[in-house]
């Protein structure tokens, strides 16, 4: 599936190559693959832009690998916050948060949410 999307910053007309998300509460920016979906609180990238990203003063910058395939966005966030939060050493030995493939089906869908069951 070919993803195609244009760069957030403004002015910029190349293609999107990566995502970054703010997760507040951690004061952590996160930058991985291209999400699957564009999320309204979250910023596709290009190249250029990706490279050149600087947090605010005192956050951390976590950059996933660029691998071939998006992972799920709100999963692969989360481990990226507890994997590096556990290098830190603020939380070691914690549980990974992703539950098992086949455990949940997607139901159902509105804008950005999506409702999933447990199978």
């Amino acid at each position: 599936m070919a993803i195609s999307r244009q760069c957030s910053k403004t002015a910029c007309a190349h293609p999107a190559l990566a995502t970054l998300t703010y997760v507040y509460a951690e004061q952590t920016a996160v930058l991985g693959p291209l999400a699957t979906y564009a999320e309204p609180h979250s910023y596709d990238l290009c190249d250029e832009h990706a490279r050149r990203l600087t947090a605010p003063r005192g956050w951390d910058v976590v950059r996933l690998a660029m691998g071939e395939e998006p992972p799920d966005d709100l999963v692969a966030l989360a481990e990226a916050v507890r994997e590096h939060k556990a290098v830190r050493g603020d939380q070691a030995g914690a549980a990974p948060l992703r539950p098992a493939e086949a455990s949940v089906t997607e139901i159902g869908r509105r804008g950005h949410l999506r409702l999933l069951r447990d199978r």
